[in-house]
């Protein structure tokens, strides 16, 4: 029999994130699409940067990946498929702790950069500060239940807890009962991840729902053609930019010609 405070947290709490979520996102895209935007702080610093975001980025990419394979593919399906409880159980942990690691190395750089570039902090808002608090909590958590998972070994598999719960919410039957036999590091690390993606809509992450696709079928921009290209057709192009007719300086950075000028005045004295 479950408890009214399983029934709130992991059958009705879950409701309440995904409403958030979507009608934050719909509302930042209709009431703020300027603000839609990451504020790159590349400008004023560009060196750290180039180290710390793609580290954080891929890392993340990594992180998510191995959540959909863990919560969304049943454990059916892998045993069919011919792989162990403990091929799985080594792979997962493999995975996990690189791609954890590595996303916690960015973040912790990307945090050390704007707090000691003195123009990225000045930049640095509240909401930004929140974000990085939620950011940090919750990755902190997901990797503790991966190292807690290697010595615990008697802890029920997030495969037979945690995994049938987050199906079950989508198909709007909540499993509860499967979701209070997890461990309390899961049940944390699912805490902290609720209350990041609550605030998601309302910080620059929102930023991860526009993925740039367009960039790849945008025709090319030209800026400026050859001098002296051929062009094909039968109709003649205008330049775009004609010359004004400066004459050219010579090494000596006087104007060619100066010298004719300076002769004939002298001449007419």
């Amino acid at each position: 029999m479950s408890s009214v405070a399983d029934i709130l947290l992991w059958g009705v709490l879950p409701y309440v994130v995904l409403l958030v979520v979507i009608g934050g996102t719909v509302w930042r895209y209709k009431y703020d699409q300027f603000g839609w935007t990451t504020r790159s702080s590349q400008l004023y610093e560009s060196r750290m940067l180039r180290i710390a975001s793609p580290l954080f980025h891929f890392g993340i990419l990594a992180v998510l990946v191995g959540h959909i394979v863990g919560l969304v593919i049943p454990k059916s399906w892998t045993d069919a498929a011919g792989v162990t409880e403990h091929m799985y159980h080594v792979l997962a942990l493999s995975i996990g702790i690189f791609a954890g690691v590595g996303t916690f190395l960015g973040l912790a750089l990307l945090i050390y950069r704007r707090r000691t570039t003195g123009p990225v902090f000045m930049a640095t808002t509240t909401n930004d500060k929140i974000m990085y608090v939620l950011l940090v909590a919750t990755l902190t958590a997901g990797l503790a239940t991966t190292v807690l998972s290697l010595w615990d070994t008697s802890e029920t598999s997030y495969r037979d807890t945690v995994s049938p719960w987050f199906r079950s919410i989508w198909i709007l039957q909540p499993d509860v009962g499967a979701m209070a036999e997890a461990g309390l590091s899961f049940k944390v690390h699912v805490l902290f991840a609720f209350v990041l993606f609550m605030a998601w809509p309302f910080t620059r992450l929102v930023h991860a729902f526009t993925a740039p696709v367009h960039y790849l079928f945008r025709p090319y921009i030209v800026y400026r053609s050859r001098d002296g290209a051929s062009r094909s057709g039968s109709v003649p192009v205008r330049r775009g930019w004609d010359p004004v007719g400066t004459r050219d300086r010579d090494g000596t950075g006087r104007r060619q010609g100066g010298s004719s000028r300076r002769e004939k005045s002298s001449s007419g004295r």
